[in-house]
């Protein structure tokens, strides 16, 4: 009587273990690579490296977060790149004309949350496809910026702004407090949140949320214009650790994100992400560049790597999506 039991038995275990590679699976990736990179890499396990690692991070922590709801709802944002440049570059502009960091900073906000209003309504209202609505604003974001800024860095005045970038709290550099925050922001949003559950839901099968009541135009409208508003956060972080507003800045840096989230864990075609898969993306992206950088490898390389990383991960997705689809 006992012997049918047996395959049951085994397969609810091998569904557990999948489940619990599945929520933590990357970030022993992340810790395996870590060890590895401290005894092989010269400098890496420094107090000043790990302090620059995290400032790197931070960046692409903050930006994460957004394209995280993005490709749940199964859409992204290429258009986060220059949104970060044109955000810095405004604020940068307005903190010089009126003297005032709250006028300045809102205004930089101001960027973002527009370009995202103009993006959610554009590809929920309209049902314009992503890839072109997003490529659309992203050239014309990067064109403002540049414009804004008569094609070079504005230096800022005002030198309280550079606070925001240089500070420390409780030993930590300010932008990785921020970064931390912002995600267990959004990991609350997507994980307790009605709007979180409909996020996942639009990813999942949009008509049959659709049917179910959610609203559809609304979330995704609400999904891209946090997608902006975190990308302005993160280019007044950079244009306060820089002391300036670059128009030519984090170009490509589109593609470091979606990377890092796909990485992780987060799926393309959407309907599943979590805030771990992006930390774990974040990490393990942020170390191997952080690594490369210490071993001088060359910029042209780099590329390649980062290249192979997305291809890397993009398989690893579809992979993963078959195998659930079995079990």
């Amino acid at each position: 009587m006992s012997l049918p039991s047996l395959p049951f038995v085994k397969s609810k275990h091998n569904i557990g273990l999948v489940r619990i590679w599945d929520a933590y699976g990357m970030l022993v990736v992340f810790a395996a690579l870590f060890v590895v990179c401290a005894i092989f890499v010269p400098n890496f396990a420094s107090y000043i490296n790990m302090k620059g690692l995290g400032l790197a991070m931070s960046m692409s922590g903050i930006v994460a977060c957004g394209m995280l709801f993005c490709l749940a709802s199964g859409d992204f944002d290429l258009s986060i790149a220059s949104v970060i440049a044109c955000a810095g570059v405004t604020t940068a502009v307005v903190i010089n004309k009126t003297d005032s960091l709250f006028v300045g900073i809102l205004a930089g906000l101001m960027v973002g949350v527009i370009c995202g209003l103009v993006n959610g309504l554009v590809i929920a209202r309209l049902k314009i496809n992503a890839l072109i609505t997003t490529l659309a604003t992203m050239q014309i974001v990067r064109g403002l910026a540049y414009i804004f800024s008569d094609g070079k860095a504005v230096g800022v005045a005002k030198e309280s702004f550079f606070f925001l970038g240089s500070a420390s709290w409780f030993g930590l550099p300010a932008p990785i407090w921020l970064t931390i925050l912002c995600m267990v922001i959004f990991g609350f949003l997507l994980n307790k949140t009605t709007f979180g559950r409909n996020t996942l839901s639009l990813g999942g099968n949009e008509e049959a949320a659709r049917l179910s009541g959610v609203p559809v135009v609304r979330t995704k409208v609400i999904i891209f214009v946090l997608s902006g508003l975190v990308s302005a956060i993160g280019g007044i972080i950079l244009a306060s650790r820089m002391t300036s507003g670059q128009p030519m800045t984090s170009i490509g840096f589109e593609m470091t994100v979606i990377s890092a989230c796909v990485l992780g864990g987060v799926s393309m075609k959407g309907g599943v992400g979590k805030i771990s898969y992006v930390v774990a993306g974040v990490l393990i992206l942020g170390t191997i560049e952080n690594a490369m950088n210490l071993l001088n490898i060359s910029p042209f390389t780099q590329y390649v790597v980062r290249g192979l990383i997305l291809l890397a991960a993009v398989i690893f997705d579809r992979y993963k999506q078959t195998g659930q689809g079995a079990i």
